[in-house]
């Protein structure tokens, strides 16, 4: 009897390992809108990221659609090209590099004002 109790507690075991990988400073994201020049916008999706560091509320105001926990791509020297839009991922928020010294484009795409430098969790 007991050896059928462990066999059915092993799923859940499993799952419970599975969940704890993720490191605590991560958070899980969504590049939601992938503008010209790399005029990223990504969503918070877990939203336990501090709501004064996003845009909780945010219009494109080429499309009128509405955004909600978002912010714009400061990090675009190291951001991912593998990452398209609609891709989900988790990242965590670093200070700004001492050099951004990447090419950059010039061309407007909207994005919200709230700018975070990300770096990609393994």
């Amino acid at each position: 009897m007991k050896k059928y109790g462990i066999l059915l507690l092993l799923p859940l075991l499993i799952h419970c390992k599975s969940a704890e990988k993720l490191n605590p400073s991560c958070y899980h994201g969504k590049l939601v809108l992938q503008g010209i020049c790399m005029n990223y916008v990504i969503e918070a999706v877990n939203k336990d990221v501090d709501t004064s560091k996003v845009a909780v509320n945010w219009q494109n105001p080429s499309t009128g659609k509405n955004y909600q926990h978002v912010f714009a791509l400061a990090s675009i020297c190291s951001f991912p090209s593998n990452i398209k839009e609609g891709d989900s991922f988790t990242f965590k928020i670093i200070d700004p590099p001492k050099e951004n010294t990447c090419a950059q484009c010039l061309a407007y795409s909207p994005t919200p004002t709230k700018k975070l430098f990300i770096e990609i969790c393994p």
